[in-house]
């Protein structure tokens, strides 16, 4: 098992524009370490290895409290690897990877202290590529607190 990067984020509860297009390619084809922290600079390292000629799997594990961010950190990697790699397809998989979110999480959120809206759930997300396109992807859940079943 080889050490990984980490990167902490801070979800700053506003829109900031640091996620638009033009940061995301920004990013695209620089080395880490080449630009400041940021999701972009992951989703681009985990991209070329699997792009390389080697294709390596990758994992992207995204984990933090309630209110964290980790729904908004995991759709911007996705946005990532649908705009440098393009997409298979007429429509967006990002959105419908994330759309199927919404009815897992109407049987399992609860409010807490930081967040309306909180997901009992843990996600899983599997993204496919052929010659570095998007080519799919699968959503897995399964429920962290099963008190609540």
């Amino acid at each position: 098992l080889l050490p990984g990067i980490v990167l902490v984020a801070i979800n700053p509860y506003k829109p900031l524009p640091i996620y638009e297009e033009e940061v995301i390619y920004a990013y695209s084809g620089r080395e880490m370490g080449d630009m400041d922290p940021h999701i972009f600079a992951l989703a681009e390292e985990a991209y070329k290895q699997v792009v390389s000629r080697f294709g390596k799997n990758q994992s992207l594990i995204i984990s933090g409290e309630s209110g964290a961010g980790k729904t908004m950190s995991a759709k911007y990697a996705m946005r990532y690897f649908t705009t440098i790699g393009g997409c298979l397809g007429n429509s967006s998989t990002e959105e419908k990877v994330l759309a199927s979110s919404p009815v897992m999480e109407a049987f399992g959120n609860a409010k807490t202290t930081r967040n309306d809206n909180s997901s009992r759930f843990g996600k899983y997300i599997e993204i496919g590529f052929s010659q570095a396109h998007v080519t799919g992807a699968t959503i897995k859940t399964y429920l962290l607190e099963k008190s609540r079943v």
